[in-house]
């Protein structure tokens, strides 16, 4: 991998209609449009998306972080394309990317350089696509993208505190690709250049398109079609809408999933079912597109990008979460089946990684959604196919489900053997409850062992990522989330392990306040469970609903979606700041106010057990985040040889 000044312009994909005239280009065939800076890598979705275009031939110009207050020059400066326009808020939903939990703006922007805020708007797939078509009418639009892939039917909306319509509608955009976008983005290209009239690709699967109510649906005798309750009905009952999402969810994450219908005032919203998973030999293609893995040069001398250099060095080996947590979107978006690259794609990526001028031979994780649910599936995928479960783990494991964790310890293995590799670690969180399962085969829990000595012996930059997210049994079974018991199982194989290998290291647990079924006293009892495990929590963070997820369809409804069962939730400010002041319990500012509330709520009992010191070994005790340095001094020593 060469460094920034070994490249020509021409290298990145064109920004500007100068460096696409360096192509010899007269006109773009597809101008994507990206609510974040150009980086020009397999974790960025416009460059993705970009170079599978490019890949099948297309000439594809990006215009990222466009001016929306201005002129408009930016929208307007290549013209129309040739296709279509493709829009994208880009790696997060803008909303979560402006505002905190408690609807706060935020200073700052990791998908901008330098980490300024204020270069996207709020809900901009919105506002970019309502400027396109006005400029351009006549032009196709196709949405995509977390934040349209997320907002793609009736959603509520946490900042506005309301309920929305599905974003083809609220946008008027032309198509919507949600999820992963390759399989559908190739078959449409396809389409469009056979000849077929964008307006008449209304059956490609993973899309969406708006229609007039009296149009007759689109024909596919392979689908099935299941109509949801309108936009209209859900803003008129809570619990309408509460029962709306269970058919969502439950079709999103089937193999073999139904059309899904839903009116909106004299339209309506049809959203075809997703493509199978991707194979090995699919996902390998599209991480092996020829990215320079760099920023665009015109962002040279105009600082950093945050989330660049947090995954420069970092490799991403599945897609994918078959956890289902209630909180979470991945599932919602990457699907819950896993799609796993080989090994040969992982180490040529690795490779281009370890070529970069300024790599130290240290890889900051090697992983995914998931750290541990590698080349993860159903035994008999047959059983799979006609699955509607959520959560492949929850409430229990299923048994159909293969959890051997031998080809992941290979891939450790395969990377540390390569020639400049010092330290490859895993930086995403790692479902422990699949390492515990007492129900799994004798094959399974050897290779559950061997990767808890391998990960915790070899792998852990200092501090290793858990999420057990609460305490409460009652909280994490709303939370589609294994019994705190699992892990204090975990916490002590941790500390035997580090023992045996004569390393100092610790568990960093995140948790969630104010979270739907989490009263105080809940968190009361989180706090006495962390002072007896000795943990000051760090890695915290107040419930933020975000749309298409169950924990907020709770939020907002008040019931439960599978159940419709009335669920408290935390609305107040009051509230919440009460729930999340319980995380600093061993702050001397905190302590008359929680003791204030522990008596207000008769449970006195528990002031003794949270201000008594905790007789666990101090080593355990988080206090602050140490420097890159200090996190990899112990390990050097325990190099594989």
């Amino acid at each position: 991998m060469r460094d920034l000044s070994a490249y020509q312009l021409t290298d990145w994909l064109p920004t500007t209609p100068k460096e696409a005239r360096l192509l010899g280009w007269e006109q773009p065939d597809v101008i994507l449009f990206s609510g974040d800076a150009y980086v020009d890598h397999p974790s960025f979705g416009a460059a993705v998306i970009g170079r599978l275009l490019q890949n099948m031939g297309l000439k594809v110009a990006i215009v990222p972080q466009p001016n929306w207050r201005d002129d408009l020059r930016d929208f307007k400066k290549f013209c129309v394309p040739r296709l279509f326009f493709g829009v994208s808020a880009g790696a997060m939903d803008s909303m979560v990317n402006h505002y905190t939990a408690n609807r706060r703006l935020r200073s700052d922007d990791a998908y901008t350089p330098g980490g300024k805020a204020g270069f996207r708007p709020d809900y901009a797939t919105t506002v970019y696509t309502q400027i396109l078509k006005k400029l351009f009418p006549d032009v196709p639009v196709l949405i995509g993208g977390i934040e349209a892939s997320l907002r793609r039917l009736t959603h509520y909306d946490y900042w506005k505190d309301e309920l929305m319509p599905g974003i083809l509608a609220s946008s008027g955009a032309d198509m919507l690709v949600y999820g992963m976008g390759e399989q559908p983005l190739k078959e449409i290209v396809q389409l469009l250049e056979k000849g077929v009239p964008f307006s008449s690709l209304t059956t490609v699967a993973q899309t969406a398109i708006t229609q007039p109510l009296h149009d007759e649906l689109p024909k596919n005798k392979h689908w099935s079609d299941l109509e949801l309750a309108s936009h209209e009905a859900c803003l008129a009952d809570k619990k309408v809408y509460a029962s709306n999402f269970r058919h969502i969810e439950e079709q999103s994450n089937r193999w073999h999933a139904a059309r899904l219908i839903q009116n909106v005032g004299d339209k309506r919203i049809v959203i075809n079912p997703p493509f199978p998973p991707m194979t090995s030999n699919e996902l390998d293609a599209s991480f092996d597109l020829p990215y320079t893995r760099l920023p665009h040069p015109r962002y040279k001398d105009k600082g950093a990008i945050p989330a660049f250099e947090m995954i420069k060095f970092s490799v991403n080996i599945h897609r994918g979460c078959f956890g289902g947590c209630s909180f979470c979107t991945i599932s919602a978006h990457q699907g819950k089946f896993i799609a796993s690259r080989s090994k040969e794609s992982v180490l040529r990526e690795v490779e281009q990684v370890m070529q970069m001028p300024d790599f130290k031979g240290y890889l900051s994780d090697l992983g995914g959604p998931s750290a541990n649910m590698y080349q993860m599936q159903g035994i008999d995928l047959k059983l799979c196919e006609r699955c509607t479960r959520p959560s492949c783990i929850h409430p229990n494991i299923c048994k159909n489900l293969n959890t051997d964790h031998t080809p992941l310890i290979d891939i450790y293995r395969s990377v540390d053997k390569l020639p400049g590799i010092k330290k490859s670690f895993i930086g995403s969180g790692v479902r422990y409850d699949m390492l515990l399962n007492p129900m799994a085969g004798e094959a399974e829990k050897t290779s559950h062992q061997r990767y808890m000595k391998e990960l915790i012996a070899y792998h852990v930059s200092g501090r290793l990522k858990v999420a057990p997210e609460h305490t409460s049994d009652q909280v994490l079974k709303m939370m589609r989330k294994p019994s705190f018991s699992l892990f204090k199982k975990f916490s002590k194989i941790f500390d035997d392990i580090n023992r045996e290998q004569g390393l100092k290291q610790q568990l960093v647990p995140y948790f969630i306040s104010s979270h739907p079924g989490s009263r105080e006293e809940d968190m009361a009892q989180l706090a006495t469970e962390a002072h007896e495990l000795n943990f000051q929590l760090e890695q915290v963070q107040d419930f933020t609903p975000t749309p298409m997820t169950v924990s907020t369809e709770i939020y907002y409804s008040g019931y439960h979606p599978y159940t419709l069962e009335p669920v408290f939730t935390a609305h107040s400010k009051d509230e919440k700041l009460q729930q999340r002041m319980y995380f600093f319990w061993y702050k001397p500012e905190y302590r008359q106010k929680i003791e204030s509330r522990l008596r207000a709520l008769k449970r006195s009992d528990l002031i003794q057990k949270l201000f008594q010191k905790s007789g666990k070994a101090e080593q355990n005790l988080i206090r602050t985040k140490p420097s890159a340095k200090n996190e990899r001094t112990p390990f050097l020593k325990n190099k594989r040889r």
